[in-house]
């Protein structure tokens, strides 16, 4: 997709998620998105794209990094429910409690036992979220092997990527069969009617989100909020005399 076409749908679009906002935060929603898929798929554009029109403290991002070793003896979901939206906020999980269905099987990070349980029981907390009023969506980004080494390829030689290439980059192409095969398990197991997965095709990263985008908007109740129309009042200045400019530390101004 061309950068002024995607720029085009892309305005529209994040019109559209700042009434979503507000409208969830008006009428007290309590909203989770989940983005799932493998390494390079797109996963965190899509969420800075989400986000880079609104408020932080309305709709946030939840990136968990590895569990501390207290962490590791608690019930396997305490600390992703840590996260959980309050009435009014949106929380978008860049990877989630699914990592347990991915990563931590195909490189061995728990036992077949942990693994075991947590496709039994994934689906019976999620319906329990669901029951206590939040409103669950699960993305899985789709990504082919040859666009995947592409993206790798340009991690490698770009400077300003080079920080999102890790060690588990080189496994998860080298396990390639075996992450295919888990997220096909991880499918037949929490892919149900209450919590469905929805793939979102991400070779072209620009119609990815788009497509994304335009899917959230589609599966949460919103509406336009009407604001009432505020004249700003002027300043009285006469009691007010500002400090000499030369007595604060200005920066240089490199590029006036």
């Amino acid at each position: 997709m061309k950068k002024p076409q995607y720029e085009k749908h892309l305005a529209k679009l994040q019109l559209e998620l700042a009434h979503l906002q507000e409208s969830v935060q008006q009428t007290g929603q309590k909203i989770v998105v989940l983005f799932e898929g493998r390494d390079a798929a797109g996963k965190g554009g899509a969420i800075k794209t989400i986000t880079a029109k609104l408020n932080p403290r309305i709709v946030r991002i939840a990136a968990l990094g590895k569990p501390t070793d207290r962490e590791t003896t608690q019930w396997y979901f305490q600390r992703y429910v840590a996260h959980l939206p309050a009435a009014g906020e949106i929380v978008l999980f860049d990877r989630s409690w699914y990592n347990r269905a991915g990563v931590e099987k195909v490189m061995g990070f728990c036992t077949d036992k942990e693994y075991q349980e947590f496709l039994n029981t994934c689906p019976a907390f999620e319906d329990t979220l669901i029951k206590s009023g939040i409103t669950l969506i699960k993305y899985w980004f789709s990504v082919s092997d040859e666009e995947q080494e592409k993206r790798f390829k340009k991690r490698l030689t770009d400077p300003l990527k080079r920080w999102k290439f890790s060690s588990m980059d080189l496994a998860s192409r080298s396990k390639w069969v075996e992450y295919s095969q888990a997220k096909d398990a991880m499918f037949e197991h929490t892919d149900t009617e209450q919590s469905p997965w929805f793939v979102v095709d991400a070779d072209d990263k620009k119609a990815a989100r788009l497509n994304c985008i335009d899917h959230l908007l589609s599966q949460i109740d919103y509406h336009p909020i009407e604001h009432p129309q505020i004249t700003l009042p002027e300043i009285d200045r006469k009691h007010y005399q500002r400090p000499p400019h030369k007595q604060q530390r200005h920066i240089p101004q490199k590029f006036a």
